[in-house]
């Protein structure tokens, strides 16, 4: 028998976004019911951001100690695989949800485990395991927070050779002999580097590039030290077949060379978790990603609100910024805004306002984890130009910046600023080098708050620190 419970806001999928979006309509006097058909938590917690740099950070600390020579004669032996995988272990919580499950009660945030469907306008229909459902009712506003999952291209052979994902590379129990990454983007290029760490051989096919999204010089950085380290990197190399047999896996690239290795990881992009959500009922297309406004509201093929305006879509799955850190800037500002439209308070869309998620469009970071760090914020210098900016672009080399050299003998990086000549203000910021960072939040700052150059150059970085690339890259600007 299908039962009812009627709440003020149901979202739909327990990962970090569908977490603070319910936790920011609850904190603003509202209910909330959350929906979730895998471990609450998500997928940042069990197979990305923490298990991934879990993998990674015993790698680089020994690569920073290596970089002096006091500490490097302290280092006896080679990297621990095992324990580097039961410390994974552990920030992945054993894949072990009841520490989530229990912050939710603590919130005061309803759980429903099972399958979500939207069924009705405000209602979500819930299948649990056992087959019984229950309908959830929201006075207010259902939210879409699925995320997304791996995109699994079309290519003979592939899918039937039990490629890995990001959640078998990064929950794996023991370190192939060789590993071949498919992808070179920011998950392949993380995961190349984890597991050449690790001591596995590695072969890493990037059709399109090492990181094509970031600034040439910071990437051709990473393909340099990747290479060094002996990954062999193909740049350009086109798979056409991959076939599984009793020695492994045999990838066929397109010049008819073959590549053997013990797993393939596919690191090929990502598609939303929309394939049975019930968007068809609601005129959209199932398994699409979902376009949305300032405000986070889901919008038909005309650019319309769905219905009166009760959809959103956050996270991942509307496509502004599959960063984890960006979707919870999300859920701040849909959880906000339903309360508000809830309430009768005003509503702040406009740029920059409190309900608007406008960082997604202008001042988005990341941090890559390979080696070395890659760090950027707004845009690079050919997005910029794309979108029509007049820019003029400025390069620093960070090895000689009294921060770094003291940081680690020998260290090499770039730092690079994309500054607006007509509003005379930052716009973009990369860099690359070890443990670059904890450098992105103060170009973060600065491009989200449109500082003026002129204003940032009495923004005086503390010597001897890495900052201090923020008044050699002014000096070099001129301004």
């Amino acid at each position: 028998m299908n039962a009812a419970t009627e709440v003020d806001v149901v979202v739909i999928g327990a990962g970090p976004v569908g977490e603070n979006v319910a936790d920011r309509v609850v904190q603003g006097g509202l209910t909330a019911a959350v929906v979730e058909s895998e471990l609450v938590g998500g997928e940042c917690s069990y197979w990305a951001c923490m298990p991934t740099k879990a993998l990674l950070r015993d790698a680089a600390a020994l690569r920073a100690v290596r970089a002096l020579p006091g500490a490097a004669a302290a280092v006896t032996g080679p990297l621990d695989a095992a324990a580097v995988l039961e410390r994974r272990d552990r920030f992945a919580s054993g894949w072990d949800d009841e520490g989530q499950v229990a912050w939710l009660r603590g919130a005061g945030i309803g759980l429903h485990r099972g399958h979500g469907r939207i069924s009705g306008p405000r209602t979500v229909t819930v299948t649990a395991a056992d087959g019984s459902t229950t309908d959830l009712v929201a006075r207010h506003a259902v939210v879409v927070a699925t995320g997304t999952r791996a995109a699994v291209p079309p290519i003979p052979g592939l899918a039937e050779s039990r490629p890995w994902t990001s959640r078998e590379a990064v929950s794996a129990r023991q370190v192939p002999g060789h590993l071949t990454v498919l992808g070179g983007g920011v998950v392949g290029t993380e995961m190349a580097t984890a597991y050449r760490a690790l001591g596995a051989e590695v072969t890493f096919l990037a059709r399109d590039g090492v990181l094509p999204n970031v600034e040439p010089w910071a990437s051709a950085q990473v393909v340099e030290t990747l290479e060094a380290s002996g990954v062999r990197v193909m740049i350009g190399a086109e798979t056409t077949e991959v076939r599984r047999d009793a020695d492994g896996v045999a990838i066929t690239l397109g010049d008819g060379e073959v590549v053997r290795a013990d797993e393939i990881l596919v690191a090929t992009g990502r598609r939303p978790n929309t394939d049975d959500l019930g968007l068809s009922s609601l005129g959209l297309a199932d398994g699409s990603w979902l376009q949305v406004d300032e405000t986070l509201r889901v919008l038909d093929a005309e650019d319309r609100p769905v219905g009166d305006g009760w959809l959103y879509a956050a996270g991942d799955v509307n496509a502004r910024a599959l960063l984890t850190h960006q979707g919870k800037y999300q859920a701040r500002a849909a959880g906000d805004v339903i309360v508000a439209r809830a309430t009768g308070a005003p509503v702040h869309d406009g740029p920059w306002g409190r309900h608007a998620a406008t960082a997604d469009r202008l001042a988005v970071p990341q941090v890559v984890f390979t080696d070395p760090e890659v760090v950027a914020v707004g845009h690079s210098t050919a997005s910029a130009r794309a979108a029509g900016l007049r820019v003029r672009a400025v390069e620093h080399d960070l090895g000689a910046v009294a921060g770094a050299a003291l940081h680690a003998d020998g260290y090499r990086g770039r730092a690079g600023l994309v500054v607006d000549e007509d509003r005379g203000v930052v716009v973009g910021f990369t860099a690359v080098g070890p443990d670059t960072a904890e450098l992105v939040h103060a170009a973060t700052i600065a491009i989200a708050g449109e500082v003026p150059v002129e204003r940032l150059w009495h923004a005086v970085p503390a010597y001897p620190t890495m900052s201090e690339v923020w008044l050699r890259l002014l000096e070099t600007l001129g301004r």
